[in-house]
């Protein structure tokens, strides 16, 4: 017997177990839990790199441009920011990755029952680089290895948007992607679903702006589900794209 197929036969399965909350040593993205900011604090928001917190009417943090530094958290003299056990979801709504003390939970499912149905057995995704530092690339790499095994849920990368379901996007939008980004999306059979992927896909982060690149896909395509963090863990992955199937956590 091969010593490789001796020591997979002796360590068992590796693969991480689904359906999974929280991730030993993995937090979720900073959440406001109380009201508790004293009048005229705003050290918070003096500390977020991305300008994802605001105090006027009442504390609000936008995870969709948070990159979790947590500095917010360290800087916070009353408790009111905490760091989840759980990962944070995506959404498919914009506006419910802005986290406020009475924010509801995040939903993630979108998708009608006719389309459920017919995407139901099997997922095939497109994912395209539109000015990624590549930590979402390195994350979604992981989805095909044996311990997240992507492939067991009926998942599948494709290279040819003609095949596609879903349209994967990480990255600000650069300038020099905006044409390839739009010729791919156009080329996708329906129906089709966009996840913006990242800090980046969703507001630009930090690499958004300037003179060559965009704030992220609003406003250049419709973006039915938002995947906060930078990057994404591989679960929050995982779980966004059954969502789109209706499989979620």
């Amino acid at each position: 017997m091969p010593a490789w197929t001796y020591r997979g036969l002796r360590g068992g399965v590796k693969t991480v177990a689904w359906p999974v909350d929280d991730v030993d040593g993995m937090t979720g993205l900073p959440e406001p839990i109380v009201d508790g900011c004293p009048d005229g604090c705003d050290l918070c928001a003096s500390s977020c790199p991305t300008e994802a917190i605001s105090v006027v009417g009442g504390l609000e943090l936008d995870q969709g441009s948070c990159i979790g530094c947590n500095l917010c958290v360290e800087a916070c003299p009353e408790g009111v920011l905490i760091l989840p056990s759980k990962l944070t979801r995506a959404s498919n709504d914009r506006g419910g990755l802005r986290r406020h003390v009475n924010s509801t939970e995040i939903s993630a499912e979108l998708v009608p029952s006719g389309d459920r149905r017919r995407l139901r057995k099997s997922l095939f995704v497109r994912h395209i680089d539109c000015g990624s530092c590549s930590g979402c690339e390195s994350e979604i790499s992981a989805l095909d290895n044996p311990y997240y095994n992507l492939h067991r849920f009926g998942v599948f990368f494709t290279p040819s948007p003609r095949f596609a379901d879903v349209l994967l996007v990480t990255g600000p939008v650069t300038n020099p992607m905006y044409e390839p980004l739009i010729s791919t999306y156009e080329a996708m059979p329906e129906p089709k679903y966009v996840v913006a992927t990242g800090v980046c896909a969703i507001s630009g982060g930090t690499n958004g702006g300037g003179y060559n690149a965009h704030q992220g896909l609003e406003g250049i395509l419709p973006v039915d589900l938002w995947v906060p963090g930078c990057p994404p863990h591989p679960i929050v992955l995982i779980d966004a794209l059954l969502s789109l199937v209706g499989r979620g956590r």
